[in-house]
């Protein structure tokens, strides 16, 4: 019976991977067609030198559709390139097991670093209503305790992750038994973003993606950066149509050039054409502190993507942090290879 569960599990462990390369493989050709239409054919040769290093370095061929966004979008193939599909099931298994998945309960990330750093007002947890401080709380309490501060407030769901699984509360339609319906989630102040974010988008929170790995020596690098800002009917950035621009990670100015869901490049946000040239994001080297700080508090998750803001007062909040499906593949490709010295590349199946 023993045998039979563990081949059993094995067999849906393939399924799942099976799925999982597919779909992702499939976004990739759908992004590599992208760039065509904006950049003309994929050159035969770093397609050719794709295959290569995919088979030869990585273990399977597989893993190329991503080496091939990647080459197309500068033009050129760079050894220690990782793929989004092997990073989701070659690297992350390996370097951090399912330690980084309890970054998906929402509810427990201030307990977990033992301090405030989002900015939670409290939880629904498994039937339960808890403050911020996770003392259980009566049902009649929650309205004032949310609504204490703002009359609007956010509602992330365990296993929120790009923009999906997040609602903004009214105080004048809140209901109790609409959170009982959504789940286990934290609510959080609606935060009050830097007057820098809100020349872009004044009716959603801007997010500051920063990536952070644990080098060998146990020291906390930075190695990717880039904003995620909304448009202008959205309550949140979500994925569908954010608009991503790369940050030197040494100054914290934008890159020039932004770019669409598709990868197209722009200039200017599209809904109010404010550019991007030369402008640099308020307080960064507190947010990289930050979360470089509080990455030593979690070093068996060895890469965590945060999603940071600066708010009203120049101070740095952490909205988020994900250590398991954090999104590698566009920071590879606009500030990449990020992680060539970590070994990644040799894992192989």
């Amino acid at each position: 019976m023993g045998v039979l569960k563990e081949f059993t599990k094995a067999n849906i462990e393939k399924l799942e991977a099976f799925r999982f390369h597919k779909i992702s493989n499939a976004i990739a050709t759908s992004t590599l067609q992208h760039l065509t239409e904006e950049k003309g054919i994929f050159s035969p040769l770093l397609k050719k030198r794709a295959d290569e290093y995919a088979l030869d370095v990585l273990g399977w061929k597989g893993f190329a559709p991503w080496l091939y966004v990647y080459s197309h979008f500068t033009g050129e193939f760079r050894e220690g390139w990782i793929p989004d599909n092997y990073y989701a099931k070659i690297v992350i298994p390996k370097i951090q097991g399912d330690y980084g998945q309890v970054s998906m309960l929402k509810p427990l990330t201030n307990r977990l670093f033992e301090q405030r750093i989002t900015p939670d007002l409290g939880y629904y947890i498994n039937g339960k209503w808890f403050d911020a401080n996770y003392y259980p709380i009566q049902e009649k309490e929650v309205q004032s305790l949310f609504f204490s501060e703002a009359d609007k407030v956010i509602c992330k769901l365990d296993k929120s992750y790009q923009g999906k699984g997040i609602y903004i509360l009214d105080k004048k339609n809140f209901k109790t038994s609409t959170i009982k319906q959504l789940g286990n989630c934290v609510i959080q102040n609606f935060i009050q973003q830097h007057n820098f974010f809100n020349d872009f988008t004044p009716k959603s929170v801007a997010t500051i993606r920063l990536t952070t790995v644990v080098e060998s020596d146990n020291k906390i690098s930075l190695r990717a950066a880039y904003l995620r800002l909304g448009r202008k009917n959205n309550t949140h950035v979500a994925s569908e149509d954010h608009i991503r621009i790369p940050i030197d990670m040494t100054t914290g100015t934008l890159d020039a050039i932004g770019y669409l869901p598709n990868w197209h490049q722009i200039e200017t946000h599209p809904d109010n054409q404010v550019s991007f040239l030369n402008k640099k994001i308020p307080n960064f080297q507190a947010c990289i502190a930050l979360t470089q700080s509080l990455h030593q508090k979690m070093p068996m998750v060895v890469s965590i993507g945060w999603d940071v803001v600066v708010n009203d007062k120049n101070t740095p909040v952490v909205m988020e942090w994900n250590g398991y499906s954090n999104d590698i593949k566009f920071s590879e490709a606009t500030q990449g290879p990020c992680f060539k010295n970590l070994g990644w590349n040799k894992l192989r199946i």
